[in-house]
């Protein structure tokens, strides 16, 4: 939504400007620009990451339009599992939680928290990280290294794409001038004919540098940066499990290992410790 909002404005400015000194919006409109500039960046961004980078973005860039992947609801619900599964680690042992992460589907402990059912990386996360913790071979230590090396390569691969189309952003500008390049050529060979006829050609090859600035500084950069941040948000979800699930193999009582959690939640969606603790205790009456 943010991504919609923002490029209305920046067109609805640009564009109303224009308009405010006499402009002919109209006149913006050459496909053929378009064309050149789309099809060139489309192009070199296949030709240095491949299609299934293309695909992948594709998916990402579609992502920005929902806004923040997670929220205050979605803490909470993930401190309500760890809560939860830390308790049945206590009560009934590793056997006990053994049970419920071998099939999560089944699990009526996951089914329960449909916020971060929804989430497949996390659940896998969760599952991959309590199998390790139920067979007792792994100190503290080494499973927080494991959880910081699989979390970095997320990140990595996430940033990578966000940084490809960072890339496309900055040659923009670039395509923008060769099709305004390709449009003079055009020029040059109207010349001697009608002054309207040289003057159209002229200002749609003028359009062609306009679009590659636009795009990149007002689209195509913006949509990079909202992927960053996509990426961030989604680091920082699994940095709280990370930390709930330490905290509880070190040895702590579930809902201080829960806190440990809420004190690494980004502040913007942190609960308080009294909204915490109604939280995970209502889980557990209910």
């Amino acid at each position: 939504m943010n991504l919609i909002i923002g490029f209305l404005v920046v067109m609805g400015c640009v564009l109303g400007g224009f308009a405010v000194h006499g402009g002919h919006i109209p006149a913006l409109w050459q496909p053929s620009e378009v064309v050149i500039i789309g099809g060139a960046a489309l192009g070199g961004f296949i030709i240095a990451n491949g299609l299934s980078a293309a695909m992948k973005t594709g998916g990402a860039i579609g992502g920005t339009l929902k806004g923040p992947k997670y929220g205050k609801a979605d803490y909470l619900d993930l401190f309500g599992l760890m809560y939860d599964l830390f308790n049945i680690a206590r009560k009934d042992g590793v056997l006990g939680l053994e049970r419920e992460i071998e099939d999560p589907s089944k699990s009526a402990v996951f089914t329960k928290h449909e916020k971060v059912m929804k989430d497949h990386h996390a659940i896998e996360f969760i599952q991959d990280y309590l199998r390790m913790m139920v067979s007792g071979e792994m100190n503290p230590f080494q499973l927080e290294n494991l959880m910081d090396i699989e979390l970095q390569t997320h990140h990595h691969e996430g940033e990578a794409l966000a940084q490809a189309v960072t890339r496309v952003s900055d040659a923009l500008p670039g395509f923008g001038i060769v099709a305004a390049v390709l449009g003079i050529v055009n020029t040059m060979g109207a010349l001697g004919g009608p002054v309207e006829e040289i003057g159209h050609k002229v200002a749609a090859a003028l359009v062609g540098t306009f679009l590659g600035i636009l795009l990149a500084y007002g689209l195509i950069g913006p949509i990079a940066t909202s992927m960053e941040r996509k990426v961030a948000e989604e680091g920082a979800f699994f940095t709280v499990m990370k930390t709930c699930i330490i905290a509880m193999v070190q040895g702590y009582a579930p809902l201080v290992a829960v806190e440990f959690g809420r004190k690494a939640a980004p502040t913007a969606f942190r609960p308080s410790f009294q909204q915490l603790e109604d939280h995970v205790k209502g889980k557990k009456e209910a």
